[in-house]
This record gives C-alpha cells, structure tokens and sequence, in this order.
C-alpha cells in the first residue's frame, strides 16, 4: 500500500511512518516543519527508499495538484495545536486547521482508489460535556457532545477538530475517525504533561520540590508504540470505515500525583510535590472507553506505564538532556 502522512514528522507521524515500513509500506511525509524536526532520527528514515520527505504546506490550496494520485490511505495529522497556541491565537487555530483538513480532503478527492481518509481527531470534543457533568467516564464515542463557550479561547482547538470529524462525515469518501487520549512517548517535545515533568524532575536538586499543576486531576496514558498498533489493526479491519474510534488506555486511570511520584521513582532523587493549583481548562478527568477499538481489533497494550515513563525518560536523557 501506499500513504500519505499529513503532518509526518511530527510525533505521531514519525512512529507510525516506522511501523508502516515495517510492514512493507511506501510512504510519504507531508510536512511544513512549523512543528515537526528534521532531526537525527527523521533524517535516518528518509535514508529508506520507501519514505520520501515532501517539505510543503498543506495551507497552499494548489497542493493537491503537486502530489500523487495513487494513495491508499491518508492520514491526516497536520494542524496547529498546543495550550500556548490555542490561548495565544484561537482564531489562527480554527482558521488554520479548517484550511488544512478542507486541503487534506481535497487531495483525497483526487486519488483514484482511495481506501480510507483517517483524520486524527481528539479527546477534546469531550470537554464541554464534562464540564456541564454530562460526560460518563469512561467515555465511549458516541458520549453527548457539548460545546463550552465558544468565546474562550481553548475552545477553538476542540471546535476545529469537531468540524474536521463533520467534514469527513459529509465528504463522500472512506473514513476513519481517531480520537487519541493522551498518548506519550520519545519525541513529542516538551509542551505535554509527561515530558515537562520529566524535564523539571531531571534538572531539579535531589531533596528539592516538584511543582505540579492539578495534582488530583485523573488521566488514562498510552504508549505511542500501543496507539499506532491500535490504528494500523483500525485500518486493517475494513467494517472500521465511516466511524469514530477512541485510541488510548482504558486503565489504569491515575492522578498527576500518583503521575509525578512514578517520575520522580524513576529519575531517583527525593523530590518534594508542590502544588500549583489547578491548571485552567484542563479536564478533570480523561479515560476513554475502548470497548469498541478493541472489539474491532483485537488489539491488547502491550507497554505498562511504568514502563513506557522508563523509554520515555531514556529517550529525553539521549536526545534531549544531553544535548
């Protein structure tokens, strides 16, 4: 088969690109390189004859006419995101990410036998329905959706993925919509919850403090090698077309402290939680369920997370703390 990653060299994009080759794919990456890195490891994989880098924004709206015509699935992860981004510049982030999903449809418009269109989605769209406690947790995929007010700011990410799944939907061509709940792992920068407290763990004095937000806020993670299993068996599995699945970990479900401390174990210092509060318009609670994911693929996590927190750190001391 041959894919078209939007949105390929970022954290996502770059495992599943690893997979794919694994399993005899041919790939391109469609990247801007707003967010995604060209570093050792991108550079590493485009010395693979069946990957190909396209250095391009999918915000150019003759795009489509520059690119093949024989892709068998697309997968759509291009967009801006980020807190700071969504808080900074809400009406960039709709606009921006309408744009790039309205291009991503059009270039899958012209393929001539297109298998699926995956759009990556998110565990935002879930938000409003939590904070009006009209959220069941934990959450399946056909859950109430509500929207918080439009004019706050954090708002525009989850309203421009809610209009991305609309538009697949009335699109006319195979879909696949992904949901992902807080996936982590090597290479996804420093703007997630688990790197910046690897990060400020790693670097703080031994006996010192650990300043954490949201301390009794609840998650469920899942280990980016896990996640894309999860999409690939998704894909594989033609009844998926036309619906939307959550990707992640139904359990365990722990709070940022119990997070923190499994950090701070790992790093091996004696660190002293502080709290900061609570961070605003962070969801009290995520866990998805994955009742239907699974039933679909059979797929069971093979990484614990105290297991993944242990490549993760590796990963940073490597690439990152080093550097």
């Amino acid at each position: 088969m041959k894919v078209l990653i939007t949105g390929g060299a970022g954290f996502i994009g770059l495992h599943l690109a690893n997979f794919l080759l694994k399993n005899h794919h041919k790939i391109d990456l469609l990247d801007n390189f707003s967010r995604g890195k060209l570093d050792d490891e991108l550079t590493l994989l485009s010395e693979n004859n069946q990957i190909s880098i396209i250095n391009a924004d999918l915000k150019e709206n003759n795009l489509f006419n520059q690119l093949d015509t024989d892709y068998d699935l697309i997968f759509h992860f291009a967009a801006m995101l980020g807190v700071q981004n969504v808080l900074d510049q809400p009406y960039k982030v709709l606009d921006s990410n309408m744009l790039l999903t309205s291009n991503a449809i059009s270039i899958a418009k012209k393929q001539k036998s297109l298998d699926c269109f995956i759009f990556s989605s998110t565990s935002e769209v879930y938000a409003g329905s939590l904070e009006k406690n009209l959220l069941e947790i934990p959450t399946q995929e056909d859950s109430l959706i509500v929207l918080p007010e439009n004019k706050k700011p954090r708002t525009s990410y989850m309203l421009s993925k809610i209009y991305g799944e609309a538009m697949c939907m009335h699109s006319s061509i195979p879909y696949l919509i992904m949901r992902p709940h807080n996936i982590y792992g090597p290479r996804m920068g420093m703007s997630h919850v688990i790197p910046q407290l690897i990060e400020k763990a790693h670097k703080e004095i031994n006996n010192g403090k650990l300043n954490v937000y949201s301390l009794e806020h609840t998650r469920t993670f899942c280990y980016v090698a896990d996640a894309v299993e999860q999409m690939y068996a998704l894909i594989m599995n033609k009844k998926s077309r036309n619906h939307v699945y959550n990707i992640g970990c139904q359990f365990p479900e722990i709070t940022i402290e119990e997070l923190s401390k499994k950090i701070v174990k790992l790093i091996g210092k004696k660190l002293t939680l502080n709290s900061l509060g609570t961070s605003e318009g962070s969801p009290s609670r995520r866990c998805p369920d994955m009742s239907n994911t699974n039933a679909m693929t059979n797929y069971v996590n093979k990484i614990s997370i105290d297991e993944g927190l242990r490549f993760t750190y590796n990963w940073y001391i490597e690439n990152y703390f080093k550097k």
